[in-house]
């Protein structure tokens, strides 16, 4: 990592306790688009919006992206995507999706919002020139943790409601993205920090974003926790896992990457996870996360597997 980076990681550092909110996207210069598109009828929330790459008729291979924001806020506009949607030079359509927050619904209905979107596309791909047989799942953050679900449970039936449309269609992706996702143990987070010395020790709060989106206090909950957990679905069948999280992470512990890559490793073997651990790094945010570097890194992973 260059000392440039270094310098704006330490500059753009959040605090678990006061995370930004990011901007909203400028796509004003992309012509072939379609805004707010239903993807399910239970909530005006979910919606997503698709583009489509300047040239070329298609099918296009999709990435499909879930915004971070502690299950808390955020939005398919936010300006987190922009990584994402430099895909569409690379022959990408892009999906950015919005799912029920923690204040309209708790879990699973996020991950039963993700799976609608993935069968919603896949069921429409044709409508809109994509290729249904190539969709991968990108998520940073909290999204990082639902897209770490839909590499995990596409076999899960109680992580999933049909009666959302497009049952007779199939939820699973073909590669995985995990941008410092909590994918392993929720109150795993606090003692994890605790050895570190990283971070603050706040995750196990009756109203943490983990206690919110799972509706209980995470402490007296654990069967909830572990119900949540995309390393406790691990199988042999997953998709290819790209993995990055920051060493410095201040936010989701780097352990939780690591123990969640070790456990996709065991299941399925080496050559489905790509882990990689950057010096230097912070918690999801701008400037450092819309690096040439990160977003290269994911689309060689892209073109090796999708």
């Amino acid at each position: 990592m260059t000392t440039q980076m270094q310098s704006q990681n330490k500059q753009q550092a959040i605090s678990p306790n006061r995370v930004g909110i990011p901007p909203k996207m400028i796509t004003n210069h992309l012509k072939r688009k379609f805004l707010d598109i239903a993807y399910a009828n239970q909530s005006p929330t979910q919606k997503l919006d698709l583009y489509l790459p300047e040239k070329g008729d298609g099918p296009f291979p999709v990435i499909c992206v879930f915004h971070g924001g502690a299950w808390m806020f955020g939005a398919k506009d936010d300006d987190q995507h922009e990584p994402m949607l430099r895909g569409l030079e690379k022959g990408y359509a892009v999906a950015c999706v919005d799912y029920r927050l923690s204040g309209e619904a708790v879990f699973p209905s996020q991950i039963f919002d993700c799976k609608a979107a993935i069968r919603f596309i896949r069921k429409n791909a044709a409508q809109y020139k994509l290729d249904g047989n190539r969709i991968a799942a990108w998520g940073a953050s909290a999204g990082a943790h639902l897209v770490s679900l839909l590499g995990t449970t596409a076999a899960v039936k109680e992580l999933e409601d049909l009666s959302m449309g497009n049952a007779d269609t199939n939820c699973a992706v073909q590669a995985v993205i995990d941008w410092c996702g909590p994918s392993d143990d929720f109150i795993q987070m606090d003692e994890q920090f605790k050895a570190s010395g990283l971070g603050v020790a706040d995750h196990s709060l009756p109203d943490s974003p983990e206690s919110r989106v799972i509706g209980k206090h995470i402490l007296t909950a654990p069967d909830l926790v572990a119900f949540a957990s995309p390393k406790n679905y691990v199988n042999k069948d997953i998709p290819p896992f790209l993995i990055v999280h920051g060493e410095v992470d201040q936010v989701v512990p780097v352990e939780q990457s690591k123990n969640f890559a070790a456990a996709l490793i065991k299941a399925a073997g080496k050559e489905k996870v790509q882990l990689e651990i950057i010096p230097g790094l912070f918690h999801h945010g701008f400037p450092s996360w819309h690096s040439l570097m990160l977003s290269d890194m994911a689309f060689n992973f892209l073109a090796k597997h999708l």
